[in-house]
């Protein structure tokens, strides 16, 4: 299965949205969708400017959504992230400020640039779809979907994410440098304004929600169940592996094929889905042995080696 097939039509149009301010990257508009439409949420790791913050910015105004930024750094506090509730002697009470993460669609940006302490705040939230501050647990706007980004060459002054936090986010996604013609229709597209400043909605917020319902209802057969349990046993025993992947791993596996199915208009997920999904939902939650490392094996390698090596179910 390629990412080319026919979608939905509702989706085909954000996708087509997405595609009129990052060129060349409807695999990664797909994706991204993908973890949206599952209620999930996406790591984007990259170097800087290839387009992570016009991505959530062209995928927030397709579908109206309240969009909001974290610029994280190393001072940046829980309660910078959360909100804090202020004393109002005019109401002789105390009230709560909102922070940036009451958005429908936040970008945490260099997510790996603040301490351990506030990217807790931040995956909390995820987690929970709430917030708490003062005691007091407020329920996050819906939909709610959060894109991290993070700098894979810089580490200097940086707290990488520790593999359970790494855990939370359904997909792990790269966008790479354009190709050269693709940089040139970059080039053409801002050579007179920015297209993000004619992106308008093409989806309400009313009808993301209802997606979201439909895509539960994908049907998983028991042996695509089977099929997805077995490619993450497999990560756990393989050779190259020190930590394989967790049951959440599984979940996420199925949650993923379940909304990518239903993009593009099947009522049931086929192995097809579990085999395109896998590196992009598995690889950053293994941990890699450190001679696999020093042979330059990567993460995606490795789950590409399980999934031609694991028996695809066939419908008889």
């Amino acid at each position: 299965m390629t990412v080319k097939e026919m979608l939905q039509p509702s989706i085909e149009q954000v996708v087509e949205n997405i595609e009129k301010v990052i060129v060349g990257k409807r695999n990664v508009a797909i994706l991204s969708l993908v973890a949206l439409l599952a209620k999930g949420h996406v790591l984007l790791e990259d170097v800087p400017g290839v387009g992570k913050t016009m991505l959530v910015r062209a995928l927030a105004k397709s579908i109206n959504a309240q969009f909001k930024r974290i610029q994280f750094t190393p001072d940046l506090l829980p309660s910078d992230v959360t909100g804090v509730s202020i004393y109002n002697p005019r109401e002789r009470q105390f009230e709560y400020k909102p922070g940036p993460i009451m958005g429908n669609i936040v970008l945490a940006d260099e997510i790996n640039r603040t301490s351990p302490k506030t990217q807790s705040a931040l995956l909390e939230a995820m987690e929970e779809g709430s917030v708490t501050v003062d005691g007091a647990t407020r329920p996050l706007p819906r939909p709610f979907f959060v894109m991290a980004t993070q700098n894979p060459i810089e580490y200097e002054g940086t707290y990488p994410l520790p593999e359970a936090q790494l855990d939370r986010f359904l997909l792990k996604l790269n966008m790479g440098y354009p190709s050269p013609e693709e940089e040139v229709g970059i080039l053409s597209r801002v050579e007179k304004a920015p297209p993000i400043e004619g992106i308008r909605p093409v989806m309400a917020l009313d009808e993301l929600l209802e997606l979201q319902r439909q895509v539960t209802k994908v049907y998983v057969s028991d042996p695509i169940k089977r099929y997805i349990v077995d490619i993450v046993q497999r990560s756990r025993s393989n050779a190259s592996v020190y930590l394989g992947v967790s049951p959440r791993g599984s979940v996420a596996l199925m949650k993923a094929a379940q909304a990518y199915a239903f993009m593009h208009g099947r009522e049931f997920v086929v192995p097809d889905d579990v085999q395109f999904l896998a590196p992009y939902v598995l690889s950053h939650r293994m941990i890699i042995k450190s001679e696999a490392k020093f042979d330059g094996l990567t993460a995606e390698e490795i789950v590409a080696q399980i999934i031609a090596r694991t028996p695809v179910p066939i419908q008889r």
